[in-house]
């Protein structure tokens, strides 16, 4: 039950990492203003906000790490 549990969780933060990645990529975003719900749109913005967080972690680590290096085309 708690396996489940923590699988579902690492599932949940990959997805809201996976919508991070790609709103700092192409500018696409999830329109939480559509939500009528304000409690449920405030549960949406936290989630989405940890993804950037997780984002942000996983980005500065790659910079600071040896095994990464910037590509040229970019």
């Amino acid at each position: 039950m708690i396996g489940r549990l923590v699988h579902y969780a690492v599932d949940a933060a990959l997805v809201s990492t996976l919508l991070a990645g790609v709103r700092r990529s192409s500018g696409f975003t999830v329109e939480t203003e559509k939500l009528s719900d304000p409690t449920i749109r405030s549960v949406a913005e936290k989630y989405l906000g940890f993804g950037e967080t997780v984002f942000d972690m996983i980005q500065g680590t790659a910079v600071n790490s040896p095994y990464f290096k910037r590509d040229s085309r970019r």
